[in-house]
């Protein structure tokens, strides 16, 4: 037979290039790629982060966790703030909602507080399926005094059934009834 080996063929680049096969010409065209994929320090990154984070929360502390709080200080004069129903299960109620604006709500612009949604398109403000809605002061003061009104008469209702006795029974005592409450007593274990 023959003196002759057989070698299979070689991988790589031939022996002697440079650059792995890569002509000057083509590296010139293509640069660096990495100097672009990296463009700042991660770690500066996030420091710049934490810093722009911060500076959204000043007076909560990192650990405070009260989603619904609103700073009394970012209501303007003459409004009232309160969380509103939005969604149930993700479905919203069109018809809570005319209700709502009925009684003289209107969504809170996220734009009067940026620092209470993130950046974005968001244009109102809401969490959990709740909304921040604001009316005037006055409208507010109107349906507290309707609900305080209403309150007291079934107060006056109700003592009204407990002194009244059917016909040809005896007279009543008249019962006592608090208006008011205090505290109770707290056990010690």
């Amino acid at each position: 037979m023959s003196d002759e080996i057989n070698e299979a063929p070689r991988r790589g680049r031939p022996p002697g290039s440079k650059n792995g096969g890569v002509s000057a010409e083509t590296e010139v065209i293509r640069g660096d790629m990495r100097s672009t994929a990296r463009e700042e320090d991660p770690r500066a990154r996030a420091a710049k982060r934490a810093a722009e984070i911060r500076g959204h929360r000043t007076e909560q502390s990192l650990d405070e966790n009260d989603r619904f709080k609103v700073d009394m200080n970012e209501i303007p004069p003459g409004w009232t703030y309160e969380w509103k129903r939005k969604t149930i299960y993700g479905k919203e109620d069109p018809a809570y909602e005319v209700e709502l604006a009925r009684g003289g709500w209107e969504p809170v612009p996220a734009s009067r507080h940026p620092s209470m949604m993130p950046k974005g398109k968001f244009e109102t403000i809401e969490r959990d399926g709740m909304i921040l809605m604001e009316r005037p002061k006055e409208l507010s003061d109107d349906a507290r005094s309707a609900d305080l009104r209403r309150a007291r008469l079934q107060v006056r209702s109700k003592e009204a059934q407990l002194n009244a006795g059917p016909d040809g029974t005896f007279e009543r005592d008249r019962p006592l009834v608090k208006k008011s409450y205090e505290s109770m007593p707290i056990p010690k274990e």
